[in-house]
């Protein structure tokens, strides 16, 4: 299990922290590979295609502009992402059907919850980097999530080299 604290204890100068706060879903509270981005405005169609290609590992991060109003993302995107290989999904938006996606072994974080779906195609939605919370995400760079926050690293970090530190007395 990843604890991006201690990665980021470690890797202080290679790595990026996500400035917003994101709620946490699915079953893999921590998750990471390679980085995988679309931007998507309120229309869950171009997540859709993207996860429905081969993950092979990687997190697909979604910029959905901050939208709390049209979840990009439910319960049954997710299960075609984690069959199809995806790891992790980051949505700068928000999520669907969270009782749903809490039952599958895929990790998801996401800024809020609704239950309203996208009923028109949004122009423009694609492939392309990205950028929220005060850094840019880019394919091909490495995305390191848990509860606590996301990461980003220009490339795939050595997690042997992080120890976590032992914790003394008066903090026990």
């Amino acid at each position: 299990m990843i604890v991006t604290a201690d990665i980021y204890d470690h890797y202080h100068r290679t790595v990026e922290v996500c400035d917003w706060q994101f709620r946490s879903f699915g079953q893999r509270r921590a998750f990471y590979g390679p980085c995988e981005t679309i931007w998507s405005y309120e229309d869950h169609r171009p997540v859709l295609e993207a996860l429905k290609q081969e993950g092979r590992g990687r997190v697909l991060v979604v910029d959905a502009g901050g939208s709390l109003r049209i979840g990009v993302l439910g319960d049954r995107l997710a299960a075609i992402g984690m069959a199809n290989g995806w790891v992790g999904v980051v949505v700068n938006g928000a999520v669907r059907d969270s009782v749903g996606l809490d039952a599958l072994d895929i990790g998801v974080k996401a800024a809020g919850v609704t239950a309203r779906r996208a009923d028109i195609a949004t122009e423009g939605a694609g492939p392309r980097i990205v950028g929220f919370g005060g850094i840019r995400f880019a394919p091909g760079q490495w995305v390191y999530a848990d509860e606590d926050c996301i990461l980003v690293s220009p490339e795939q970090l050595d997690l042997e080299q992080v120890t976590a530190p032992p914790v003394a007395a008066e903090y026990r």
